[in-house]
């Protein structure tokens, strides 16, 4: 059976043919099928941008609720130790990404949208509504309700219920919503090219490069704070996650990765055997450090972008609480952290800057090109921190007499 383009190809593919498509109509635009073809593109950037909004509340229920159920079967002292620094790591992360944030973006030479001269876009050929089933905050408290008040009762059946929904709503996503990722993008690249604004896309590569070193340095930290803790040399285990480290880019689903982390986590001689075939999983679904650091940079130069300002630091601090909570529940499959996280994107982040549907769905249209972009080396970034934590845990199962399992 032929496998077709890869996805990170995909992608970049729809960027590219997305906006010379959008350029040549804006330069051709006197050509009726120009204008014409950009009523079609515009309304299926339309529709393809509600039905990813119309995705997002499902894809907190179907992640974060199932998960709080299935941590709650195997509740105990390491678990609520993994979920607080698998909590605490990411949005440490996105306070050191905001923080860059404030004090890297305005010198980039960002022009707003206002700045560079926004062209109207035709109209749509046409106009379809599809709503959320329910704003995002209220999926997110009642996933959380839920999911403890299952445990509370012990309701297997419910239980089972949710694993059985979590299983629907990855299909959706892995068989709806991925596959329209590229064409969605295009379109998006598509009105970016047409109404001017693309002039504006070297910063975003700049961005790329500067969220790769503060991968990196993040790791580090990890890794120093995990070794002092537990007393043991970090370096014994991040030696070991070279093969890991590739096959996330390679795959950009931690889930896809876990065997490979495994294999090399058990080649530490410093981590515990137990506690990597308990740590190992559970943080392969809740630590993904490197895609929340990714997300809060980019969103700081796509407000940059199109209002003009940055957004401010209480917006922000709510948006890193959230965010963090969201990681956790996040699916792990590729562009699974920015899919989670787009309600608080459009509910935190653009409704405080006041923005209009139209500017909803072109931000988060942009943030999910270029969070594309680089989600190979995000995913590698969660992975390889996932070392750290199992180091961390192997110190705390130590220092508090926890014996070794079978």
């Amino acid at each position: 059976m032929k496998k077709g383009l890869p996805l990170p190809l995909k992608l970049l593919l729809g960027i590219v043919i997305g906006g010379a498509i959008g350029m040549w109509a804006w330069n051709a635009k006197e050509i009726a099928f120009a204008g014409n073809l950009m009523q079609v593109i515009v309304c299926a950037h339309r529709l393809m941008g509600q039905f990813v909004s119309f995705c997002v509340p499902l894809i907190v229920l179907g992640f974060i609720c199932p998960s709080i159920t299935k941590m709650g079967q195997n509740a105990g002292k390491l678990l609520g130790v993994a979920l607080i620094i698998a909590y605490v790591s990411s949005i440490l992360a996105a306070t050191m990404s905001a923080a860059a944030g404030y004090a890297i973006v305005p010198h980039l030479g960002i022009n707003s949208v206002e700045g560079v001269g926004e062209r109207a876009l035709p109209e749509a050929i046409f106009q379809l509504n599809i709503p959320q089933v329910m704003p995002v905050i209220t999926a997110l408290v009642l996933s959380i309700v839920i999911g403890l008040a299952a445990i509370w009762t012990k309701s297997q059946h419910t239980i089972d219920l949710l694993a059985e929904f979590q299983n629907i709503v990855l299909d959706i996503v892995n068989k709806i919503v991925i596959p329209i990722l590229p064409f969605y993008i295009a379109t998006t690249f598509a009105t970016l090219g047409y109404n001017g604004t693309l002039e504006q896309f070297p910063v975003f590569l700049k961005a790329i490069i500067i969220v790769m070193l503060g991968h990196y340095i993040w790791l580090t930290v990890l890794y120093l704070v995990a070794g002092a803790y537990s007393g043991k040399s970090p370096f014994e285990v991040i030696r070991h996650y070279g093969p890991a480290y590739i096959t996330a880019v390679g795959t950009m689903s931690s889930a896809a990765t876990l065997s490979v982390a495994l294999e090399c986590a058990n080649k530490s001689k410093v981590l515990r055997k137990d506690l990597v075939g308990f740590g190992i999983p559970l943080f392969a679904n809740i630590h993904l450090c490197g895609s929340v650091l990714t997300e809060t940079f980019f969103c700081f130069i796509i407000h940059l972008f199109m209002f003009g300002t940055l957004p401010s630091i209480g917006t922000m601090v709510l948006f890193i609480i959230l965010f963090g909570i969201f990681a956790v529940g996040a699916p792990g499959v590729p562009g699974g952290t920015v899919m989670a996280s787009l309600g608080i994107v459009e509910s935190v982040m653009c409704a405080n800057a006041g923005a209009t549907p139209e500017q909803i769905a072109t931000f988060t249209g942009t943030l999910l090109a270029i969070f594309a972009l680089q989600d190979s080396f995000g995913t590698a970034c969660n992975v390889t921190g996932d070392g750290a934590l199992t180091l961390f845990l192997t110190g705390y199962a130590e220092k508090h007499g926890i014996k070794e399992a079978a």
